[in-house]
């Protein structure tokens, strides 16, 4: 209910949908993903065929992918 007001929606149906699209894309633990780190651009261009690119930290940039 709390989303469904922050959202502005009328109907719950409405709701669910962005719940249900949050579940798939968030279910997985941090252990279901292999991560790897580029700390070059040599690297990072390495990985982003197969990985999905999720941040940068230090410098560094972060890149995973579903076991």
């Amino acid at each position: 209910m709390h989303v469904k007001y922050i959202l502005g929606h009328r109907n719950n149906k409405n709701t669910l949908i962005y719940i249900q699209i949050e579940k798939q894309l968030f279910q997985g633990a941090p252990e279901d993903f292999i991560s790897k780190v580029a700390e070059t651009i040599e690297d990072a261009l390495e990985l982003q065929v197969g990985f999905e690119y999720v941040g940068c930290m230090h410098g560094a940039e972060i890149f995973r992918k579903r076991r």
